[in-house]
């Protein structure tokens, strides 16, 4: 079972942020705003409490989104996951043996067509799609790929959770802490 049955993964932006994830339940979390000078302590942190943490390639600061990147990452640290925009970062991921998780933006149409052509290609284990308020779209990217899909962005009510869940996502990604319930 995907994030042993983990419905919400708490989203960390800060260190307070980081603070109530690792007093949390939850095992699964994603760090999203951090710089390069802050990682081993947080990875240290989190793997002394046993939690797991997906980074968000794309929003390190001090580190170039690559696939180099990836590589010391997962030799460094050893994350549970990485999650970018990037395919070739993705594809890095997924030989190195973590979650590859394809943040994809649904912006119109035409985007969402090229990213359906690119998954196809680069079969990642997760999609983040953003915004993940919109359940028809969630249902038709999981019904599309066959790809597992997390709900992120815009997620402001346990509604918007709900409902994401209800479309198929397996997991919804938020920082927003009063949505961290155990779901």
């Amino acid at each position: 079972m995907a994030f042993d049955g983990q419905q919400i993964l708490p989203a960390v932006r800060d260190m307070k942020q980081l603070e109530k994830f690792l007093e949390s339940d939850y095992k699964y979390g994603v760090l999203l705003d951090s710089h390069l000078g802050q990682l081993k302590g947080i990875m240290n942190a989190v793997k002394r409490v046993n939690k797991e943490l997906l980074l968000h390639v794309d929003l390190i600061q001090g580190l170039k989104h690559d696939e180099y990147a990836v590589e010391f990452l997962c030799q460094e640290l050893k994350p549970a996951g990485i999650i970018s925009t990037r395919s070739s970062v993705i594809m890095k991921a997924k030989q190195k043996g973590v979650y590859a998780i394809q943040r994809v933006f649904l912006l119109d149409s035409t985007a969402l067509e090229k990213s359906y052509h690119l998954l196809q290609k680069i079969k990642p284990d997760y999609i983040e799609i953003l915004p993940g308020i919109i359940p028809s779209l969630i249902q038709e990217v999981y019904q599309k790929t066959d790809i597992p899909v997390l709900a992120g962005g815009l997620i402001r009510s346990e509604q918007d959770v709900a409902e994401a869940l209800r479309a198929g996502a397996t997991a919804v990604t938020t920082s927003k802490r009063d949505l961290w319930k155990n779901y």
